[in-house]
């Protein structure tokens, strides 16, 4: 709901109530200010709670307006631009030409006014990015319409206010209606200024780096800035395009959290900025190192989505909020909420040392085991026998493959298997056909020699070109045989990144034309072949973000497999992302990764908390492990709809000792949206002597009457909830437990 009310001044105030939040904003003076974001409140106009703490005598106040008492750097702007008066980070720098007849020389000051508004029912669709979908009954959207007067820059708000959800969907368009080129230096998708922040507040954020995905970490705020971003072309390993802020009180059930994440797979920046007076401006968008984008006469730019989620529940009710939108509302096409099937991959089974005969070894006992899809990993094409040739060459290698693809996938078809495929189309080796013919084609800084990573270059993907004979030639490959499965790869960052077609004053674009390029080719391909399911990759976990999401609805959550290290990986996905993105495997043990020695029970549970699959060689398992296979299959089948489409509860965090001295553990569990059904999971890391274990369960209906399958025992809900579940046992380390809780 958008309700548009007048201040006595008659200035528009501007209350967005999505679902059990509101976030509100005004006009004043044309100045668009941030007046609140939280749960829930009742009145409109709330201008009381514009800070007036008069000026400092070194800050400069704007000439029109006549209260003594407003200050530019002070004041919480909706979308505050650099170089009048608000000395604090801005979301907005534009050089761009005045309107004066005796033209100086542009300089990146830039002013916003308020203008009018509309509102659209529905949401919107973004222009070649992707973005949130959302129809009349799901949402409505407010267009706040803004302009520089002294240059004739325009400036286009967007609000996409869910109805039944605490999430507001933000971009921002910039229109080029001067009488010249203008250049854009930064320009966020979204930007909060806090007037009520706890002084204790804190910025929780996703760290890590290949291997060690998305760990869940609180940063203090300080006066100054505390920031995470992305240089290197892609979202990254290091640092994931969500923060949230919250209080050192924030729990999973109590306290605030305020979230953004962006909808982005590029450079990013997400700053949270703390003034002299303890206000915090939350800011998220395209990092603006290394961007200049010209925009020309008439031109407009489109920024990313930002999401923005409020809870005032903690980080539990923040975490189910993006899932289910996410899920329901980013995710789109014949995969984006069907059950996933549950696959092997030969990766860790076979490395490059493959031919026809091991992979329908594989399937073979695949397909005894009950497992539905053979996912055929690198090393199919060219001349590809290791990691230093052939990328770009995709064509098969029959000397592995006798007859080509055709004859493989039939046999796997035949046994019962569906089939999938690996790619890694952004990448090129020096070593291949490919660049004998196309040297050009690469990412290159003339001038500059070319860093090497994995024997790989970059391909430039902002160049049409490259695009179309990417398209033509995975999709001859994905036409030549039933292929129901893309794994998708992108295994370096971007270096020298410039390209022989631009112009040289549009260096600081070749970043986001990458990006646009890459969902340019996504968007070709998905079209083409809707039934394919598009598993994301890159590295491991190296851009997993919203919009890889939009084209494909899972993704590799990390190159590590071992189960001990993936529960940090898991739980830090899971602030974000929902269970059915995250492509989880049980691996081998001792895992190829850490060394670590873990029972297949418990590489099962930890993998079954998002879509499960295999990463191991089927033809080198005992006939007991064989049977674990065709349990936990049946077991996934069974458990699916309440996994992938129910509410996480995050119980132990797996950095957490439990009660302090009783070892370490993780917990958590998944309730259907009815509440008929639950499935608890308890994993030990590193058990101690004697230890007692009590964990109390959530999400469950109160009143009802809960049946726990293995045992017949029967459970209220409010006592599981307030009691708990009485786990002691003395265990070992990686042990887990499994309850599944059918509502009688």
């Amino acid at each position: 709901m958008i309700k548009i009310t007048t201040t006595q001044q008659d200035e528009p105030v501007f209350h967005l109530r999505a679902g059990d939040a509101s976030y509100v904003l005004c006009s004043f003076h044309g100045f668009l200010l941030h007046l609140y974001a939280g749960d829930a409140i009742s009145d409109d106009d709330v201008t009381y709670l514009l800070v007036k703490v008069g000026h400092d005598s070194v800050v400069p106040r704007p000439a029109d307006t006549p209260e003594g008492w407003f200050s530019c750097d002070v004041a919480p702007f909706e979308y505050p631009a650099f170089g009048t008066g608000d000395f604090r980070p801005s979301a907005v720098m534009v050089k761009a030409q005045t309107k004066s007849e005796v033209q100086s020389a542009a300089a990146p000051n830039t002013a916003l006014r308020y203008d009018s508004y509309d509102l659209i029912p529905g949401k919107p669709v973004l222009d070649k990015c992707p973005a949130v979908h959302a129809n009349e009954e799901e949402c409505d959207t407010l267009v706040l319409h803004c302009s520089d007067s002294a240059s004739g820059m325009e400036y286009d708000l967007y609000y996409s206010v869910m109805h039944d959800l605490p999430a507001i969907c933000r971009r921002t368009v910039i229109r080029n209606k001067t009488k010249a080129d203008a250049h854009i230096l930064r320009a966020y998708s979204a930007s909060v200024d806090f007037t009520t922040v706890d002084p204790d507040a804190q910025l929780l954020h996703l760290w890590g780096t290949w291997g060690r995905e998305r760990h869940a970490e609180r940063t203090p705020l300080c006066h100054g800035s505390v920031s995470v971003s992305s240089r290197r072309g892609a979202s990254s390993h290091h640092h994931n395009p969500f923060a949230a802020l919250v209080t050192s009180e924030t729990t999973e059930e109590h306290g605030m959290a305020f979230g953004i994440s962006l909808v982005y797979s590029g450079n990013f920046d997400i700053t949270c900025d703390t003034d002299a007076f303890g206000l915090v401006r939350l800011m998220a968008g395209i990092s603006p190192d290394g961007f200049d984008w010209k925009l020309g006469v008439g031109e407009e730019f489109v920024t990313p989505e930002a999401v923005l989620v409020m809870s005032g529940e903690g980080l539990g009710k923040m975490s189910r909020t993006y899932h289910k939108l996410y899920r329901k509302n980013l995710c789109r096409g014949e995969w984006a909420d069907r059950e996933r099937p549950i696959l092997v991959n030969n990766w860790e089974a076979t490395y490059f040392a493959f031919d026809d005969e091991k992979l329908l070894a594989i399937a073979k006992d695949a397909s005894d085991c009950g497992i539905e899809m053979l996912v055929m990993d690198d090393g199919w094409f060219g001349k590809r026998n290791d990691d230093t040739s052939s990328l770009g060459d995709w064509f098969v290698n029959e000397e592995k493959l006798r007859g080509g693809l055709s004859p493989l996938v039939k046999k796997i078809n035949d046994l019962g298997l569906k089939f999938g495929i690996w790619f890694e189309p952004e990448m090129i080796s020096p070593a291949s056909r490919l660049y004998e013919e196309h040297p050009e084609w690469c990412l290159m800084t003339t001038g500059r020699d070319l860093s090497i990573s994995r024997s790989q270059y970059v391909l430039d993907m902002t160049r049409e070109d490259v695009r179309d004979y990417l398209f033509d030639t995975i999709s001859g490959v994905l036409s030549s045989a039933n292929i129901e499965y893309v794994k998708w790869d992108f295994n370096r960052n971007l270096t020298e990144a410039g390209s022989l077609l631009l112009d040289g004053d549009r260096g600081g674009e070749i970043y986001h034309r990458y990006v646009l390029g890459l969902y340019d080719l996504l968007d070709r391909l998905t079209t083409a072949f809707p039934h394919i399911l598009l598993e994301g990759r890159s590295s491991g976990g190296g851009r997993y973000d919203p919009a890889m999401l939009y084209y494909s609805p899972q993704y590799w959550t990390s190159d590590d497999t071992d189960a001990m290290e993936r529960l940090d990986i898991q739980f830090g996905t899971s602030m974000v992302y929902p269970a059915s993105s995250m492509s989880c495997h049980v691996s081998a043990s001792p895992n190829h990764q850490t060394g670590r020695v873990t029972s297949f029970t418990t590489r099962g549970n930890v993998a079954m908390a998002g879509a499960f699959g295999y990463e191991l060689d089927l033809t080198k398992l005992t006939d007991e492990e064989r049977e674990l296979i065709r349990r936990q299959v049946k077991d996934y089948h069974r458990f699916y709809s309440v996994i992938n489409r129910g509410d996480l509860y995050r119980l132990i965090m797996p950095n957490d000792s439990y009660n302090g001295k009783q070892g370490k553990c993780a917990s958590w569990m998944y309730v259907s949206e009815n509440k008929s059904e639950a499935l608890f999971t308890f994993v030990v890391i590193r058990t101690s002597v004697h230890p007692v274990y009590f964990v109390k369960l959530r999400g469950l209906d109160p009143t009802a009457e809960y049946i726990e399958e293995s045992s017949g025992n029967v459970y209220h809900g409010d006592t599981l909830m307030n009691a708990g579940v009485n786990l002691t046992k003395n265990y070992r380390d990686g042990d887990s437990v499994v309850l599944h809780f059918i509502k009688r």
